[in-house]
């Protein structure tokens, strides 16, 4: 058996809502979390009506023949796609091996819809591990300023906006990435004018990031490991320095971490030299569907409050 069973069955009964609403996007198996010896390198994700299995190492043979005879029966009926994804090859190439992924692709979060696309690209367009942030900021964001730093095809804008912000500023380098992020706004029918989109070299553009604001949160969700602009060991501490440059009056920020080998005192290091006038509230639980045997190893993600300058 491959495939922890009464875990997955628990889930996809978690998840079951109206057919008119849909079902929620959800991580099935996590295998990178070490918690089932042997399938490390094994995720199961579920987007509707797509499932997409990916493999982090190539699978020994027959491996995922059986891991499909285990999948098939568990999955909703609303599943008619099955993707594979190899991340263990150059390019993280990805084959359809069921159906066909449809012309219109979304994650769905309630009534929230992102768009997603294979697009020859490792990462889909959410990262379903983010769900905690996600909520730590809806409960807090209504009439407030968010500045959303590394926003990718910022779904914690369309979180925040959906939940009453006053206004979200995204800032990515890639103009691509928050193309799509201005398209998953507008497929979700939200005002355009609380939304802006910068599309800058942060470490080199504070000048700009820091002129539509003052925020009152701010969240700072950096690549661990991105050739040429950012590398988290050595260009955190540029992020964590700004903060009361870039909320004077004070504020809350959610400082994410993405690296497995870096542990969360490395935060707490940063935030004690560089910005000492902040203070850490929680690291939020990381969610229930990223079971992890080594916790610091997780995707890190701490609230702050930093005290008015």
């Amino acid at each position: 058996m491959l495939l922890d069973k009464p875990r997955l069955q628990a889930l996809l009964d978690a998840a079951a809502v109206s057919a008119a609403q849909g079902l929620d996007s959800r991580r099935l198996f996590h295998g990178r979390g070490q918690c089932y010896p042997g399938r490390e390198h094994i995720v199961v994700d579920f987007f509707q009506p797509v499932c997409v299995i990916i493999f982090f190492a190539e699978p020994a043979n027959g491996e995922l023949q059986q891991l499909l005879n285990e999948l098939t029966p568990l999955m909703p009926t609303p599943v008619d796609t099955i993707v594979v994804q190899r991340r263990y090859l150059e390019g993280s190439p990805s084959e359809v091996l069921r159906g066909q992924i449809p012309d219109v692709w979304c994650a769905q979060r309630g009534e929230l819809r992102f768009s997603l696309s294979l697009d020859r690209q490792q990462n889909l367009g959410y990262f379903l591990d983010m769900e905690p942030g996600r909520v730590w900021l809806e409960s807090i964001c209504a009439g407030k300023k968010v500045l959303n730093l590394f926003a990718y095809t910022c779904a914690f804008s369309v979180v925040a906006v959906a939940a009453k912000a006053e206004q979200v500023v995204n800032v990515d380098m890639s103009k691509a990435a928050l193309a799509r992020g201005r398209h998953n706004h507008q497929i979700n029918d939200l005002d355009k004018r609380n939304s802006g989109f910068l599309p800058e070299q942060i470490l080199k553009s504070w000048s700009r990031v820091k002129k539509p604001g003052p925020y009152d949160i701010v969240i700072l969700d950096p690549p661990s490991f991105q050739k040429g602009s950012f590398v988290a060991s050595r260009d955190y501490a540029k992020l964590i320095k700004r903060l009361p440059e870039l909320m004077p009056a004070g504020g809350e920020v959610l400082a994410c971490l993405n690296a497995p080998e870096l542990p969360v005192n490395f935060l707490s290091d940063l935030f004690a030299q560089y910005c000492p006038g902040a203070k850490l509230i929680e690291r939020l639980p990381a969610s229930k569907d990223f079971p992890d045997r080594h916790p610091d190893r997780q995707l890190k993600l701490t609230h702050w409050r930093v005290e008015a300058a």
